[in-house]
């Protein structure tokens, strides 16, 4: 029986390029042999999908197909190449780094939609945000094999040079068009663009050339960095074999409130209490910073509750931009407690010497 392309990924004759890939991923995902292991329906559906889309994803052979479902031929032909590389295995298709790249991604949550992208968390202390940091941070990422040095095969050695390719990887590929006959190059479909065929695959990876393990890095955070700011260090995402198009490490950091500081982009905002007497007569008070040290202002006579001070470049600084903050102090004022006769006595003394003009809110407030 004619196999029908189309439906093998679930597109109608007339699919864009975009829906084609669509499915394929689809579907790729759902029988991938590395998610079956052992399960030869999958492999054998698998090998159909990736038959149909290395035809129906080149324009050539599409067009070829079309013409020869049209005609009432078989429409099985030369796409089926590419399908399953040496000996039927999946694991040689010139899709299988695309895999990789797609899974890491969806498990990993790369940021950007960039295949091979991995996206971590990371929580960062109020002080080491404002000054910045460095921590190590483990990735598990696919990495090179050790044991066939990222080739695939057996001791590094188990292969020979694919003759479909001439060993380079990539083949000719020409195209009729309305301008005349394009050339172009595209990777080989026999060894997927590796230029080499596995004879006996690396035990260690069973063939891959990558093995999924934790790597340590060492990540240097700037000063000043924002809190749910998104760190990208490139090439530090998935692993490729070439190492030509690793993907990046996408950081989303997270940074922990402090007890005393808030920032607002390099200002410090810190709320402090004083005393009633103090905001009255006016004093000397001493306001903590983010090092540790206390920088003393004077709080002017009359002060009121809720006023802010400016401590000029008292906030965090950004180097880079040659750029300082300033510390905002908002003052609370504290009214005693537990007052006994003699201080209850005083305050009353003091409360009937006051006159009604010195208290601006509550004449404004009168007046309206």
């Amino acid at each position: 029986m004619a196999k029908n392309y189309y439906e093998t990924l679930g597109v109608s004759k007339t699919a864009t390029d975009e829906e084609l890939k669509s499915a394929f991923r689809k579907l790729a995902r759902q029988y991938h042999p590395d998610l079956h292991p052992g399960d030869e329906a999958a492999a054998n559906k698998f090998k159909e999908v990736n038959e149909a889309y290395e035809t129906l994803s080149d324009p050539q052979k599409r067009s070829e197909y079309d013409a020869a479902q049209a005609g009432g031929g078989s429409g099985a032909f030369g796409g089926a190449g590419g399908a399953g590389g040496q000996g039927g295995s999946a694991r040689g298709n010139s899709f299988f780094d695309e895999f990789v790249n797609m899974f890491g991604n969806e498990h990993h949550g790369g940021a950007g939609g960039n295949p091979g992208d991995i996206s971590l968390n990371v929580t960062l202390t109020f002080e080491e945000a404002a000054y910045g940091t460095q921590k190590e941070i483990t990735v598990n990422r696919f990495e090179p094999c050790a044991a066939c040095r990222g080739t695939g095969a057996k001791n590094g050695t188990q292969f020979v040079k694919c003759t479909n390719c001439g060993g380079s990887g990539k083949v000719r590929y020409a195209q009729e068009t309305p301008f005349g006959r394009v050339v172009s190059m595209k990777p080989c479909n026999v060894c997927g663009g590796s230029g080499r065929i596995i004879k006996e695959p690396c035990t260690s990876c069973g063939g891959r050339g990558s093995l999924r393990k934790n790597s340590n890095l060492r990540i240097t955070f700037p000063a000043g960095i924002e809190p749910n700011q998104i760190l990208t260090i490139p090439n530090e995402g998935e692993r490729t074999r070439t190492g030509t198009k690793n993907g990046n490490l996408i950081l989303n950091v997270t940074v922990l409130p402090h007890k005393l500081f808030r920032r607002k982009g390099l200002d410090l905002l810190v709320d402090i209490p004083v005393a009633f007497t103090q905001a009255l007569l006016g004093d000397k008070v001493l306001v903590p910073t983010l090092k540790g040290n206390k920088i003393a202002f004077t709080l002017p006579e009359g002060a009121q509750s809720g006023m802010t001070f400016k401590l000029k470049e008292q906030g965090l600084e950004n180097p880079k931009k040659q750029l300082k903050g300033d510390l905002l102090v908002t003052i609370d004022i504290e009214l005693p407690k537990n007052l006994d006769k003699s201080q209850r006595q005083k305050i009353k003394e003091l409360h009937e010497s006051l006159k009604p003009e010195q208290y601006d809110k509550a004449r404004e407030f009168l007046k309206k």
